[in-house]
């Protein structure tokens, strides 16, 4: 192998190294915590995983599936389980304000809304962030995370420009220029080990023989994330019978790490809780015989309880060692080849 190792340096990819020494921007050097635990199994394949921590992530879904909320949910968490990291939220919607971050708990000394218009815009300033952060020495650099929401509102620079000049005609170069932005980002997100999580829209597809969902924006985000997660979503009631979250289901329409179609449902609080860590655990655990259901209740030693009083109090039946048969059963139920 010396000759090829000869070789490779003449090449001059910097990048470029045998596969058994790792490779750049290909493996998965991590992941970034969502603060659902089931969520986490969805994306990786274990409870204690979550986001790659070097590629695309996207969230799809019809409007107010609470995609946002999911985004700041799991911003939250990254920046909490992170001391030193930060945030670049890439907002094309002008619906986030001081108020939403401060109630929803998130650092806003660590965050920085980046607001763009275009996908010139976005793809820019993206690149030059990810460009600044290779400069820095990897044992100096700080975890960062890049936020898109949402791909669905960017314009672009021609579109802008016929509607300055009053000319009703239909931008045909949109899906040409996500797909080049996300060429460009796929590769330099690898090497700077930097994660992006996107938020899409979603729409019916006219003519389908089988009602079908699709993704704005043409197939660039299609080919560049590695996971894409539709959500759907049912309304979350008190005691009250008040609207205090909403119940999304999560399907993985693209995983290059877990199960494509694999579903779970997770449950998201409109307030500073969040994504509830532990929702969607009860129904792994039966799946896989951890937990056993006497009628609507749960065998717990020699009594048994409601559901809803094992999420209230979930440290005292989550143990860890029903936690660690938890991950063997996410292992079991989405990773490849289990």
């Amino acid at each position: 192998m010396g000759f090829l190792d000869t070789v490779l340096k003449d090449v001059g990819n910097e990048y470029a190294a045998r596969v058994s020494d790792g490779v750049a921007a290909g493996d998965v050097v991590g992941y970034v915590d969502t603060g659902s635990y089931i969520f986490n199994a969805l994306c990786s394949g274990s409870i204690y995983g979550g986001l790659p921590s070097n590629k695309v992530t996207a969230l799809a879904g019809e409007s107010s599936t609470g995609k946002t909320f999911f985004a700041l949910s799991v911003v939250r968490n990254f920046l909490d389980s992170n001391p030193e990291a930060g945030v670049m939220y890439f907002e094309s919607e002008s619906a986030i304000s001081r108020e939403m971050i401060v109630n929803r708990g998130i650092d806003p000394e660590r965050m920085w809304i980046m607001p763009v218009s275009t996908i010139e815009e976005f793809r820019t300033q993206a690149c030059r962030i990810l460009d600044n952060v290779m400069k820095e020495p990897k044992e100096e650099r700080r975890p960062l995370m890049l936020v898109l929401d949402s791909l669905g509102m960017l314009s672009t620079t021609k579109e802008m420009q016929d509607v300055a000049n009053d000319k009703q005609v239909r931008d045909m170069t949109k899906s040409q220029l996500i797909k080049g932005a996300f060429r460009v980002l796929t590769l330099k997100m690898g090497q700077a080990g930097v994660p992006l999580l996107v938020t899409n829209h979603t729409y019916d597809v006219i003519g389908s023989y089988v009602p079908t969902k699709e993704m704005g924006g043409g197939t660039g985000l299609k080919y560049a994330a590695s996971t894409i997660i539709y959500l759907t979503k049912s309304k979350e009631r008190d005691s009250k019978k008040e609207v205090v979250g909403n119940i999304i289901k999560c399907e993985a329409k693209k995983s290059r790490l877990t199960i494509e179609g694999s579903k779970v449902a997770t449950r998201l609080f409109f307030d500073e809780r969040g994504l509830d860590r532990y929702f969607g655990l009860l129904e792994l655990g039966i799946d896989h015989g951890i937990f056993k259901k006497n009628g609507n209740r749960i065998v717990v030693g020699e009594s048994s309880v409601y559901p809803s009083a094992v999420l209230s109090d979930p440290e005292k039946y989550f143990t860890p060692e029903v936690m660690e048969k938890l991950d063997e059963a996410a292992k079991k139920e989405f990773s490849y080849g289990s």
